[in-house]
């Protein structure tokens, strides 16, 4: 059915409507989202029996470092989620954290900044992995001509690969992530699909630059199913969501991490990464996607904003589309005005018309499930391709 004949539903919970993907109104008119968030509170507790898992996979992450150097690597951008969780891993939860950020020519001063600041204060290394500019800008404009919503792919490619990376290099077993269902939520697969071979189309049938061949140790934006298997099952790589544990608020955690580590808010969540400006505005204007009701739902769920409130703020345009950031990265891809604004005007696409693996994820759906429960894979990876999709 198209989505244009569905009549306009909100769900009775949170601010998931029918414009977003995989919402699945149930009898009582709550969305699917809702219905996978109390899964995963009944999955990661915040009591006793959660705080009693939480230090089970603590102890097993120190266990399986001793003797290393580092015992997890934590993803690291100097926006709010990442610098709290890299907090916790070292004040608080005691782990020997190696600190890794992905750098593909957008990030935000006041970000950088912020990790600076924080992985000397807390005595971490910080190690960054640059990515080819030339792979990195062109498979952004490979991206706006695909015409697709998600052309935040090639980063999150990079970000993963760059883990891996120093997980492989620094012979680590875990990864922490700094990722919370009770404050983001989980996007929609149309609005949001990850896929190694999806990249490699887009960049086939759009790319102007060739990719770098993957190494274990430097895996650039190569990210297919054989390079999965190699870092999870050969290597033994987990996927870790530490912060599922905690009762994660993030005006609290806004406090500690400005006291202790002289955090500064980089002006919008999302907003560490100066390229999400030109996305937000994209998804926008283009697809007529606001990924804040995702996100806000996840809030009304968790206590955190009053769904009135949310609805507020959804009537507006989300700061981040700063006018000037836009033009600075459009300008930084060495594009024209008129150049993006043929983009622009395109036709809208999503995943399913390009070659990927879904297919292959759809007829392995039972094997992800069972990796994502033991973080082989990320804990949310069976959730977000099949229970809202």
């Amino acid at each position: 059915m198209n989505q244009k004949t569905i009549p306009y539903q909100m769900c009775t919970r949170c601010t998931v409507d029918t414009t977003v993907p995989g919402h699945n109104f149930d009898k009582n008119g709550l969305c699917s989202y809702c219905r996978l968030h109390d899964k995963l509170e009944k999955r990661y507790p915040l009591n006793e029996e959660g705080k009693r898992l939480q230090q089970e996979i603590i102890e097993q992450i120190k266990k399986e470092g001793k003797g290393k150097k580092f015992d997890c690597v934590v993803g690291i951008s100097g926006g709010r989620d990442s610098t709290y969780t890299l907090y916790l891993a070292k004040k608080v939860w005691g782990l020997r954290p190696i600190a890794v950020h992905f750098n593909d020519g957008f990030g935000n001063p006041v970000a950088g900044e912020n990790m600076r600041k924080a992985t000397r204060k807390l005595d971490v290394e910080l190690r960054t992995i640059t990515s080819d500019w030339r792979e990195s800008k062109d498979l952004r404009i490979a991206y706006l001509e695909a015409s697709t919503p998600d052309l935040g792919t090639p980063t999150d490619i990079g970000i993963a690969t760059a883990l891996y990376s120093v997980a492989v290099k620094e012979n680590i077993k875990n990864l922490v992530i700094g990722q919370s269902f009770r404050t983001e939520g989980i996007a929609p697969l149309e609005w949001n699909y990850l896929d190694g071979k999806y990249l490699k189309e887009v960049h086939k049938l759009y790319g102007k630059f060739p990719l770098r061949k993957w190494k274990p140790t430097d895996g650039g934006f190569n990210l297919c199913f054989k390079e999965m298997f190699y870092y999870t099952v050969m290597r033994g790589i987990k996927t870790i969501p530490l912060l599922y544990y905690e009762n994660y608020v993030r005006s609290a955690a806004d406090k500690i991490i400005a006291q202790e580590l002289d955090w500064v808010y980089p002006g919008a969540h999302y907003f560490d990464d100066l390229y999400q400006s030109l996305m937000t505005y994209v998804m926008r204007e283009k697809f007529n996607i606001d990924r804040r009701k995702y996100n806000y739902a996840a809030l009304v769920r968790s206590g955190q904003m009053p769904k009135a409130e949310a609805l507020d703020h959804l009537k507006e345009r989300y700061v981040i589309e700063d006018p000037k950031v836009i033009g600075l990265c459009i300008k930084r891809l060495g594009l024209t005005q008129e150049q993006f604004d043929a983009y622009m005007k395109l036709p809208p696409k999503t995943f399913r018309d390009y070659k990927t693996s879904y297919d292959l994820i759809k007829f392995l759906r039972w094997p992800i499930k069972i990796a994502s429960q033991l973080n082989i894979l990320p804990s949310t990876a069976y959730d977000k391709y099949f229970e809202c999709s």
